[in-house]
């Protein structure tokens, strides 16, 4: 006998969900945490429903934090995916019910939605990732190893990367995806990874010194096979005005 598990749809809102793109930085690779559908089979983003007396916001962490374990994550919302047809791209599971899923009205979860999307920075090495009732394995994917997506996902993701290369125009990234000491090859390939392309090692480190967003530490990374390189952190003060005021300029 399949376990039951109520879900309450009087509480959510109609019409409207939420997709998140969870990005990580893991071993000089920009990682999505993904979710593999029980029945297709099929990868998804992590996503959720909007309870009547919540705002997209905090929806989203509430989401997030089932899926993660993270409290305050970086957010940031991005597009709304509004589509007539987005549903029948890939479509999804069409019939929860199989799934021991009890519905007041199975209806109501294939009805259109209007989604809206967030991108999250996460460092990878503090997330506990957690699969939902319709999935069978939440886990971390490489950006270059990422194939087609359920529904219109596969375009959530593109656009929340593209966000994500117009913010380094204007603003600093790393703060939530690195470890609290970086080297500066590491943070350089954290930007190259994103942009998608490489940087002039000499340049990259005279613009990001300019920034004054990081402070340079007495210490060096140890257990390297080469030249130790010295060890790096933000200056959360320097940061959070960098992110206020901007930065300007091209990578």
């Amino acid at each position: 006998m399949k376990n039951k598990s109520n879900l309450n749809i009087n509480q959510f809102l109609k019409h409207i969900s939420l997709d998140c793109v969870v990005f990580g930085f893991h071993e000089n690779q920009l990682k999505v945490l993904l979710l593999r559908m029980k029945k297709t089979q099929e990868w998804a983003l992590p996503g959720g429903f909007v309870q009547e007396d919540e705002s997209m916001e905090l929806a989203a962490n509430r989401v997030l934090k089932v899926r993660t374990g993270l409290d305050h994550i970086f957010l940031n919302q991005f597009h709304v995916f509004s589509d007539p047809e987005r549903s029948n791209i890939n479509p999804a599971v069409p019939d929860v019910l199989e799934f021991g899923i009890t519905f007041n009205d199975a209806d109501w979860f294939n009805q259109r939605f209007i989604s809206v999307g967030f991108y999250a920075l996460v460092e990878f090495s503090l997330v506990q990732p957690k699969p939902d009732l319709l999935s069978d394995i939440c886990e971390w994917i490489s950006l270059d190893e990422i194939g087609s997506l359920m529904m219109d996902h596969r375009q959530i993701l593109d656009k929340a990367l593209e966000t994500l290369r117009l913010q380094l125009v204007f603003q600093p990234i790393g703060y939530n995806l690195l470890p609290e000491k970086f080297t500066m090859p590491e943070l350089q390939k954290l930007y190259e990874t994103i942009l998608g392309k490489e940087l002039d090692r000499r340049n990259f480190q005279r613009k990001i010194l300019a920034y004054n967003i990081i402070s340079k530490l007495d210490e060096v990374r140890q257990g390297v096979p080469h030249k130790a390189p010295s060890l790096y952190r933000f200056n959360p003060e320097n940061y959070q005005k960098a992110l206020n005021e901007g930065l300007g300029g091209k990578w």
